[in-house]
């Protein structure tokens, strides 16, 4: 229904199919849905974003301004200026800010066993019975995974965390990690998140220093 379908000035849709029967569709301001890409409602990217060649998106899922999402993605959020730019799955999860998803991180959503998962609590301080039986990962923000990543059901990463390496990584991943067995600095942490933001004309302040 036309009613179900909203696109702001600016963006740049081109040889895509939208489906507004399952849930309205919202294209923000100055955003690009590339050729051959398929998405169902419910579903809204906002202001400056692109949806990469091909990708496939069953709603409902948003996209906060200036990502670059490709692949195919169901029933999650990514907040703003983060990318999941080449081909791999991503579902039931949550993208914090400034996240990089290198080419072909995969994310599973549903155990083998097709019982509910079990996820890590910062609370408690260990892993509780989520409830769900579909549940990806929560990814904090400024973190990044390797090309060919493999992410487990209900994995928890933290903030500023470089992931990488062969077989499905830890379902608890530090805050400030670099692989398995390092640790990033704030001081270098810092200085690559400036270099992110500056290649999107962007500029990281003292606050979010000091979140960090």
């Amino acid at each position: 229904p036309k009613n179900k379908l909203f696109i702001e000035e600016g963006a740049y849709i081109e040889g895509c199919v939208l489906n507004t029967d399952f849930g309205s569709v919202y294209i923000g301001k100055n955003a690009e849905v590339m050729e051959g890409s398929i998405i169902r409602g419910g579903f809204s990217v906002l202001e400056e974003s692109k949806i990469k060649l091909g990708t496939k998106i069953y709603g409902p899922t948003s996209i906060g301004p200036k990502c670059r999402v490709g692949g195919e993605v169901k029933n999650s959020i990514f907040q703003g200026y983060s990318n999941k730019s080449h081909d791999g799955y991503l579902g039931n999860s949550i993208i914090g800010e400034w996240v990089n998803l290198g080419a072909d991180t995969n994310c599973s959503n549903l155990k083998n066993t097709f019982s509910s998962a079990k996820v890590w609590s910062y609370e408690e301080k260990k892993m509780v019975d989520s409830g769900e039986l579909f549940l990806g990962c929560c990814i904090g923000d400024f973190s990044k995974t390797g090309i060919n990543t493999m992410i487990n059901t209900a994995s928890v990463i933290g903030v500023n965390a470089n992931v990488f390496g062969a077989g499905f990584q830890k379902k608890s991943i530090a805050s400030f990690s670099w692989g398995e067995h390092e640790n990033f600095t704030l001081k270098k942490a810092w200085e690559i998140n400036k270099n992110i933001a500056l290649m999107i004309g962007e500029e990281l302040d003292d606050n979010d220093y000091l979140i960090l």
